[in-house]
């Protein structure tokens, strides 16, 4: 058995080259083989989301403060919140941050295949962004 400790590992804050805005990476794991599972809590302060991308296995999110929002390409902005679980199936191009003005927590958890979690693509626009949920996309 392995135990990560709270506080045992610093921050990290999330690459310009994958996140807009101010993104901090807490407590990473990743289990080594057999097993594929990786995951941290990942904290956007307001503003903040990261680059459009997809994981081979899929992705399940659990938020766990605030609010946020998330994107499938081609679906409408959804509104999350503290307490929701999202699964995003492998393959599907998607996104996801905070509110322009709320900061958002959640857990990301996905497996590797092949070593690999996720494949990163370009960054959410201001324009895609700024367009947020439509009413009825709102909880």
């Amino acid at each position: 058995m392995k135990i990560i400790r709270n506080g045992s590992q610093p921050s990290a804050y999330g690459p310009a080259a994958w996140f807009t805005g101010t993104v901090r990476i807490d407590s990473p794991f990743q289990s080594a083989e057999p097993a594929r599972v990786a995951g941290a809590f990942v904290t956007f302060e307001p503003g903040a989301r990261s680059a459009w991308h997809t994981h081979p296995l899929g992705q399940t999110l659990i938020v766990t403060a605030g609010t946020g929002w998330t994107q499938c390409d081609g679906e409408p902005v959804v509104e999350i919140r503290a307490g929701d679980i999202i699964w995003c199936p492998p393959g599907h191009k998607h996104w996801h941050g905070a509110t322009p003005t709320t900061a958002m927590t959640h857990i990301a958890i996905q497996e590797a295949l092949d070593g690999k979690v996720v494949e990163w693509m370009e960054k959410v626009t201001d324009e895609e962004y700024l367009a947020g949920p439509a009413p009825e996309q709102i909880n």
